[in-house]
């Protein structure tokens, strides 16, 4: 077979693929590019030109700051404390334990489950008074404590947090453990002739070989934290006030509750420019750092 026989026959199995990306990727962000600069209401087909005006209005309201600030909290904390804690899993399933593959299966399974059905369970868990936590306080004696995670202004955002944790956790574990999984037992064992110790091993020598590990799991908790919108929906509608109301949430909320669909598209630009952005710097720095390594 030829080159030119070859390419053709290439563009014809690709072509599919190709029109699926373009009616449901492309189309989508050109037409969200278009309603962004209208008045569309999302119902009525007949919508004016406003130019900018979506964009000038949100600069100015109050909700875009917030929306800002909550999806930033949310993404350094399950950046952050959600890689560290799964860190600490691996190199512990990496042990010579027993039932090593039963604790595995143990972490992983939440991630088996929808957001959708983790938000509810975890609403009953934080139910005030009936709820797990609060009747496993009630057990020990500490009646007093206040327990009503998602109806506090400042707990309610940090409460759903632990959620999307503890359900992602186990993807992030994995990774971990598939990085160790390549760790050269050489170096290990040239690193204990040297006389290093159990904390010098895994500070000089094992995790800086998971680069590659790291550099996967903080981007796809960035791209995660950055998107966050489920357990919002699902646990707080966004409250109480606006203490939950992330950037995908406030969309959601401006255009199917507010009906103000070319504002949320604006929104939308913005949110999906930050993403980029975020996500972007991310994988830079963290790209070269593992070549350094």
């Amino acid at each position: 077979m030829n080159s030119a026989v070859m390419k053709k026959t290439m563009f014809w199995f690709v072509l599919p693929a190709l029109l699926f990306y373009c009616l449901f990727w492309v189309f989508p962000i050109l037409k969200l590019f278009q309603y962004s600069i209208t008045d569309y209401n999302g119902y009525v087909q007949k919508f004016n030109y406003v130019g900018a005006g979506n964009f000038k209005t949100l600069f100015h309201e109050e909700i875009l700051g917030l929306s800002v600030r909550n999806t930033l909290i949310y993404t350094f904390v399950t950046v952050i404390l959600g890689n560290i804690v799964a860190l600490a899993i691996a190199f512990l399933l990496n042990a010579n334990i027993r039932a090593k593959g039963l604790y595995r299966s143990a972490f992983y399974i939440p991630t088996l489950f929808s957001a959708i059905v983790v938000g509810f369970i975890w609403s009953y868990v934080y139910m005030p008074d009936e709820g797990l936590i609060a009747s496993f306080l009630h057990k020990i004696g500490l009646n007093g404590i206040d327990t009503n995670f998602l109806g506090s202004y400042d707990k309610a955002l940090y409460s759903i947090i632990a959620v999307d944790i503890w359900k992602n956790i186990g993807t992030s574990t994995i990774i971990f453990l598939a990085g160790l999984q390549t760790v050269p037992m050489d170096l290990i064992e040239a690193g204990k002739i040297d006389g290093a110790g159990r904390w010098k091993l895994v500070r000089f020598i094992k995790i800086p070989l998971l680069a590659t590990s790291v550099t996967i799991n903080v981007t796809l908790s960035v791209i995660n934290g950055l998107k966050a919108f489920d357990y919002p929906f699902v646990m707080t509608n966004g409250g109480p006030g606006t203490s939950t109301n992330t950037l995908i949430y406030a969309m959601y909320k401006m255009a199917f509750t507010d009906q103000l669909f070319g504002k949320a598209s604006a929104l939308g630009i913005i949110s999906f420019a930050l993403i980029i952005v975020i996500t972007a710097a991310f994988v830079f720095t963290l790209n070269r750092r593992e070549i350094s390594a």
